[in-house]
């Protein structure tokens, strides 16, 4: 039988780490409130929408970047990338399934253009990293972009170059075309905006914005342009 001064002190040492891992999980503390899937919602009229999806780890982290943006209507965290229709979180979060957590943004293509939202894409992410992304590993959290037709995978591709030719290290972003998205449930959905604390807690905790700093210097989490290495 386990004394309880030992029970204590197992709580006074690994109490902080488990605290941690908790703040520092992409994922919520509890499973309350609807658990039903999202359906993507747009206000803009068919003739201006335009959709583009977007995997750069944590789907939490990457809706803020193109909320922002002056004409994008909304954006969604997802799933795409993978082997079964419909996941739920937990499928995804087991790394069994294949998918990748995606953001999808819906814009207006007379406001902004898909080369914006691909210069948003790279200066939010780690290209370097195929296996997660800053404290989020597995597959699920694998970077890639998926577009939705020739042109956007044209662009994506040129975009992909122009950051290779950056760096000496090889880019692991993957370009596919989407297959499919599923968007994921209502409580993962503007998390950062209902869950402020708990966000900028796990965002801070995983070394988000000090990673991209130190890859993409004063360019990090903007839209600057995808700058060619100097020669010199």
């Amino acid at each position: 039988m386990v004394s309880s001064q030992t029970l204590r002190l197992h709580v006074a040492l690994f109490g902080p780490l488990l605290l941690g891992a908790l703040l520092l999980a992409c994922t919520p503390s509890s499973d309350a409130g609807s658990t039903s899937a999202m359906s993507p919602d747009s206000t803009l009229p068919a003739a201006v929408a335009d959709t583009a999806t977007f995997a750069g780890g944590c789907f939490w982290c990457m809706e803020p970047p193109y909320d922002k943006v002056d004409g994008v209507a909304s954006t969604i965290s997802g799933f795409a990338g993978g082997e079964i229709a419909n996941p739920s979180y937990r499928q995804v979060a087991s790394g069994n399934t294949k998918h990748t957590e995606v953001v999808q943004v819906i814009y207006d293509s007379t406001k902004v253009e898909y080369e914006r939202l691909l210069r948003i894409y790279w200066h939010n992410v780690d290209p370097f990293d195929g296996s997660g992304q800053f404290c989020d590993r597995g597959s699920q959290y694998r970077p890639a972009i998926f577009a939705h037709d020739a042109q956007q995978r044209r662009l994506a591709e040129q975009s992909k170059e122009t950051v290779s030719a950056r760096f000496d290290q090889s880019i692991a972003v993957e370009v596919h075309s989407l297959d499919a998205f599923y968007a994921a449930e209502q409580y993962h959905q503007n998390f950062y905006k209902k869950n402020p604390t708990r966000y900028n807690n796990y965002r801070e905790g995983c070394r988000r914005d000090a990673r991209l700093r130190e890859i993409w210097g004063d360019a990090a989490g903007t839209d600057a342009a995808l700058a060619v290495k100097n020669l010199r």
